[in-house]
Formats: structure tokens, C-alpha cells, sequence
């Protein structure tokens, strides 16, 4: 599974210029940091394609306890269900930073990729690759250590291993996130991310949190 994350690579998958050229119809909303793009239980209408910024995907379970299931950057889509049968929303998508989506309305998605099938097909091996993605950060939850999936986690979110190249920088993500993402508690992940600055393989700045790929000596290690 380590060494999936390191070879992984999703398909180039270039949507805003298919988006910009094919005449698709949707609308550009912008969010600020911490304003909801959808609640849960909300009516599923439309898919979201991210321009710029970054989205928290969270679910709350009947017994109110909220997980992260995922955060999402440029060139990610969410929002798909409403195309598979889903009336509603099954989670709730928050901004994390100034984020900038383009809101493409289920009917003309499903148009589309009835009638475009070179974007047809990337599309769903875009979505195939998310797939694997849950399934690797399953098997990650059950059989890796805390340290090891914060690195992971940090990495995946740094985008390496995604094209074109990688973002090391991360959005905006506070230690309480990352602990409710990697199933630990604040203080552990206060006291690895402590051990991976004083090892180089994150430094802080003015601009937000840099991840060298040396983590990914955390991920391999045995």
C-alpha cells in the first residue's frame, strides 16, 4: 500500500479546459473560508468541480459524532452521487480557504457524458483512481500506525504523487482535522508533527506548511 502512494499517479485529467471549451452549462460560485457548499441531508442537484481553493467532506453519524472523510484541492470533483440515485446529500462540503467552484447541474453532466466520450472515459477513470484512494486510506485506518497516517495523510494532501506536479504546500488544515482524518487525538498528532519539523520533513512559514517528499520515509519505513 506505502509504496502505491509513492508510484500512484491519477490521469491527467485536464476538466477546466474541457469545461471551458465544450460550452458546458454551469455557474462559478465563490466560498470563504469555513461557509458550507452543501449540508447533509441537503437536496443533491448538482456536481462540483474545485477551480481554486480547498473543500472538507464531513459526515455525522445519528449519533452526532462528525469524521472527515476527505479534503479536496484543484482539479477535484465532488458532489457525483446526485448522478447515481442520491436525492440527498450523505455529507456536508465546507470551504476550507477562499475556494472558487464551478456548479455543473446533474442533467448536464449526465448529458455530457453521454455526449462526450473522450471526457466520458476520463472522468470515470478519474473516479475509479478515488475509489482506490478510499480503499487505500480504509486499509490504512486499520493497519498502520498514527505516525504513519499522519504522513500519509500530509503527503496525499501535499497532492505528491498527483500530476501535473505536486502542491507542497498544504490548505489550510488545523491539527484537530488532521486528528479526527487519521482516527487519533490532538496531542499525538501535536507531537508527531513536532518529531517530523525537528527530522526537515515539514517546515512552517508566513505561507502555510511545507512537506518535503523525504516524509514518505515514514510511509516505506517497516
Amino acid at each position: 500500500m506505502a509504496k502505491k502512494l509513492k508510484d500512484e499517479k491519477l490521469p491527467v485529467f485536464d476538466a477546466q479546459a474541457f469545461l471551458d471549451s465544450a460550452g458546458v452549462a454551469r455557474k462559478v460560485v465563490e466560498y470563504r473560508s469555513s461557509q458550507k457548499v452543501y449540508s447533509q441531508g441537503g437536496p443533491a442537484t448538482s456536481v462540483m468541480y474545485v477551480q481554486k481553493g480547498g473543500v472538507k467532506l464531513t459526515v455525522v453519524s445519528a449519533v452526532g459524532k462528525e469524521a472527515v472523510l476527505a479534503i479536496l484541492g484543484p482539479g477535484d470533483f465532488f458532489g457525483e452521487g446526485s448522478m447515481a440515485g442520491q436525492s440527498v446529500r450523505m455529507g456536508t462540503a465546507t470551504a476550507i480557504t477562499p475556494t472558487t467552484l464551478l456548479v455543473i447541474g446533474k442533467n448536464e453532466m449526465i448529458r455530457v457524458l453521454h455526449a462526450e466520450h473522450a471526457f466520458s472515459d476520463r472522468f470515470v477513470a478519474y473516479m475509479l483512481s478515488r475509489n482506490i484512494r478510499i480503499e487505500e486510506d480504509l486499509i490504512d485506518q486499520l493497519f498502520n500506525s498514527s505516525e504513519k497516517r499522519l504522513a500519509r495523510t500530509l503527503l496525499l494532501l501535499a497532492r505528491y504523487g498527483k500530476e501535473p506536479q505536486p502542491q507542497k504546500m498544504l490548505p489550510k488544515v488545523s491539527q484537530e482535522m488532521l486528528a479526527e482524518m487519521i482516527g487519533t487525538t490532538r496531542p499525538r498528532v501535536n507531537f508527531f508533527m513536532n518529531k517530523f519539523r525537528k527530522l526537515g520533513f515539514i517546515k512552517y512559514s508566513n505561507e502555510g506548511l511545507h512537506v518535503a517528499s523525504s516524509l514518505l520515509s515514514v510511509v516505506l519505513h517497516e
